[in-house]
């Protein structure tokens, strides 16, 4: 990348808000979409350099870039805010941070087959796409079962991807180095998290700490925490700006996971997060345990035998929705979910006041967000 370049996004995605102290919500507001663009920027220059083409017919790209472009880019700011916590607005870094993305794509593409996820951010989900393809062409073999192969294996290139794409980011060897221990665990401990989910089942009524275990695990450490200490440790950072790190990662990330539990009970397509999608899939999750311990006897007993039938019906999962707020979880999640913000805010107390404003900005987006 020229020299010229480099230097616009130092502007755009660090020195002036960092200089700027930005403080109000507006001002982080700004920044995170600035920062997204810059991610989004160099992930196009990625994916055009990357193209897979058209394989017998099955055109890849375009689910590839739905994926990989169509998010908040959350993991990828953390991880360039991390970096901001010990170094200045640097090209290079930017660009590594956005490799999470490739890293993301390859988590949803392989979530939405192991939900069996119809849609993905208003779309088709990638296994869906691939089954539709099949069947336009006239493939030998089983439609469903041809996309969800075609959907892991573009979730493996998306993974070769964010490796190559961090190697060739321009951040010295030197400091790929000091990353890659934590890259490599957030990775193992991402499957882990999804293969605990695979186990997670309303039916059997875990415990709240055992939910949360999973959620931490599955979303909230490789959502927040994770990139965090992948950016300060590529920066250099001392142990005590990454413990403050961590304590801030561990408590937001779980406040996300939170908020998805809510938006998986109450949400709607709009949101990203249909209401059903949990339910149907009998998930224990922090919204329906924390009902089933609030409940009184009749309701426990209804929401149970909601939970153990076979299927959730749109009718259940209404009835199921009625029940669970009326237990008072819903707000007893958004107690849980401001505890946690104000932990945050205490764990980054000792941390210079530009990248304090950041994150304090961060974290109430991770918690409010609607999408």
């Amino acid at each position: 990348m020229s020299t010229a370049a480099d230097e616009s996004i130092r502007t755009r995605c660090g020195a002036a808000a960092l200089g700027d102290h930005p403080g109000r919500a507006t001002d982080v507001a700004r920044w995170q979409a600035e920062t997204r663009a810059g991610v989004l920027g160099e992930l196009d220059v990625f994916l055009r350099a990357h193209r897979l083409g058209v394989v017998r017919g099955v055109a890849l790209d375009d689910i590839a870039r739905r994926y990989v472009t169509g998010g908040k880019c959350l993991r990828s700011t953390f991880m360039y805010v991390g970096w901001l916590c010990g170094a200045p607005p640097d090209a290079a870094a930017l660009r590594a941070a956005a490799a999470l993305e490739l890293v993301h794509a390859f988590a949803l593409l392989q979530d939405d087959v192991m939900d069996e996820a119809t849609f993905r951010r208003a779309a088709p989900a990638g296994h869906v796409d691939f089954a539709g393809q099949h069947g336009d062409l006239d493939l030998p073999g089983d439609a469903a079962r041809f996309g969800e192969s075609a959907a892991v294996l573009l979730a493996d290139i998306c993974l070769v991807w964010a490796d190559a794409m961090l190697r060739d980011s321009g951040i010295g060897a030197e400091r790929l180095h000091r990353m890659w221990p934590r890259y490599d665990a957030m990775r193992v401990e991402l499957a882990l998290g999804q293969f605990a989910d695979l186990l997670n089942d309303a039916r059997a009524e875990p415990a709240l700490d055992q939910v949360l275990a999973v959620a931490r695990a599955k979303s909230g450490n490789y959502t927040v925490r994770r990139p965090l200490e992948l950016g300060a440790a590529m920066a250099g950072c001392d142990e005590s700006t990454l413990s403050a790190l961590d304590r801030y990662g561990r408590v937001v990330g779980e406040a996300f996971q939170l908020r998805d539990d809510l938006l998986g009970v109450f949400g709607t397509e709009a949101t990203g997060k249909p209401a059903d999608g949990d339910l149907a899939q009998h998930k224990a999750t922090t919204v329906v345990v924390t009902a089933t311990q609030l409940a009184g006897p009749a309701e426990r007993r209804e929401l149970s035998a909601l939970l153990a039938a076979p299927a959730v019906d749109e009718a259940a999962a209404a009835r199921l929705r009625t029940l669970i707020a009326a237990t008072g979880a819903p707000r007893r999640i958004e107690a849980m979910i401001g505890d946690r913000l104000a932990e945050a805010r205490a764990a980054t107390a000792a941390l210079p006041a530009a990248v304090r404003d950041l994150l304090d900005g961060l974290a109430l987006s991770c918690a409010a967000r609607q999408v």
